[in-house]
């Protein structure tokens, strides 16, 4: 059985398999059920309504019963909804499944992630970053997998049915040694009553750099492909490697996560990715060079690779409690908001597309991207006040 973070480290691997197996298929499932374009739409919104219903029960969840919990129960949920999808037979049918896998995605995200902090906790290192590099290569693992699938003429459901069995024993092997297994709320009797996360302005420019950075992630993964194709005259095959580019810098990036924490901070980290997104999305759509393209998304990968790992750890550490518990609630609140930015951003993007054109679009997401840099500074200076009114008057501020 792995130690704690390497167990945890699985978990993110796990989750982006599920999300990266299924994901991949969506045209076989789109056939399999008779779909048009605009009802497939319809279909792809169950799985963004699962994923944003449940954060918010997920982390009070977590809370009551500890993370390993509901890692374990979200992890048999997700792996086993896979072959239900292949059962589908209408859109409807479609529809319904991906809302149960949305809510079993959105429950083991918000645990992983507190489990995550309780190991960054433990250890006293900023390993954010790296844990959710698990998620991007896991992406990659399933998305191949399931490339391999279809060009060796599989179905989706034998393809899902392995996927799962696969994940089920790889969970079976590791979640024993993912921390929290114990709800922590008995806590508060010891340690007293956290404020309200509603009224905290901390938790909502957090929650509002995640909304953009998710609106800026989405557009680079939905759109960058036919960005190339429409506006830079590319063919299918050498416009679909952008999002390959994009995702291979992003997972890379992240491995490299604690040192450029450790240099810059959580704060400096955040904002400079967001200028390096900016400047890659702008360059991508300003420079009429095809290849500039996947430069631009290269450098937008790099860019948003440390956001929502750092936001996490950010959120976690405004929950923690002076016993060294505590931040499922505010992991909750983020991770809801940012899903409500992929839930919201392909429609955003797209409309802007329809009226003007995708360089236009895409340019407004870069825009998007610049505002994360003041949002960063209002969230640091808030995050210092909130430190500054609870420590002790004795103690003396910090250099």
């Amino acid at each position: 059985m792995p130690t704690p973070r390497p167990a945890v480290f699985i978990v993110f691997v796990f989750n982006g398999v599920v999300f990266g197996s299924w994901a991949a298929r969506v045209p076989a499932l789109a056939t399999q059920v008779g779909a048009s374009a605009g009802t497939l739409g319809l279909s792809l919104l169950g799985a963004s309504a699962g994923l944003a219903l449940t954060a918010p029960f997920a982390a009070r969840v977590c809370a009551a019963v500890g993370a390993r919990r509901v890692v374990l129960v979200s992890g048999v949920v997700s792996a086993l909804v896979l072959p239900v999808l292949a059962l589908a037979s209408t859109p409807l049918q479609l529809g319904l499944a991906l809302f149960l896998l949305g809510s079993g995605i959105a429950a083991l995200d918000v645990s992983m992630n507190v489990a995550a902090v309780s190991v960054i906790r433990e250890l006293d290192r900023p390993l954010m970053p790296q844990f959710h590099a698990g998620f991007s290569f896991g992406g990659l693992i399933g998305s191949l997998g399931a490339a391999l699938a279809a060009a060796v003429g599989w179905t989706p459901m034998p393809h899902f049915l392995l996927a799962a069995a696969v994940c089920l024993v790889v969970l079976a092997w590791s979640y024993r040694a993912v921390p929290g297994g114990s709800g922590e709320r008995h806590r508060e009797q010891e340690v007293g009553p956290q404020p309200p996360v509603l009224r905290r302005p901390v938790l909502w420019l957090l929650a509002g750099i995640a909304f953009c950075s998710a609106i800026a992630e989405g557009a680079s993964a939905d759109w960058s492909a036919l960005f190339l194709v429409r506006e830079r005259g590319m063919g299918d095959a050498a416009a679909a490697a952008a999002y390959a580019v994009f995702s291979v810098t992003m997972a890379c990036a992240r491995l490299a996560g604690e040192p450029a924490q450790r240099r810059w901070g959580p704060y400096g980290l955040l904002a400079r990715g967001a200028v390096v997104a900016a400047l890659g999305l702008a360059s991508a759509v300003l420079i009429p060079v095809p290849a500039t393209g996947y430069l631009g998304f290269a450098l937008a990968g790099l860019g948003l690779a440390f956001a929502f790992p750092v936001i996490m750890d950010l959120a976690g550490d405004a929950g923690r409690r002076a016993d060294g518990t505590g931040g499922e609630r505010e992991l909750g609140l983020v991770t809801t908001v940012a899903y409500t930015g992929f839930l919201a951003g392909p429609p955003i993007v797209g409309g802007l597309a329809q009226l003007s054109s995708l360089t236009a679009s895409l340019g407004f997401v870069a825009c998007v991207c610049v505002l994360i840099v003041p949002a960063v500074r209002f969230a640091a200076r808030s995050r210092r006040r909130e430190l500054a009114a609870t420590r002790p008057e004795s103690e003396p501020a910090r250099p």
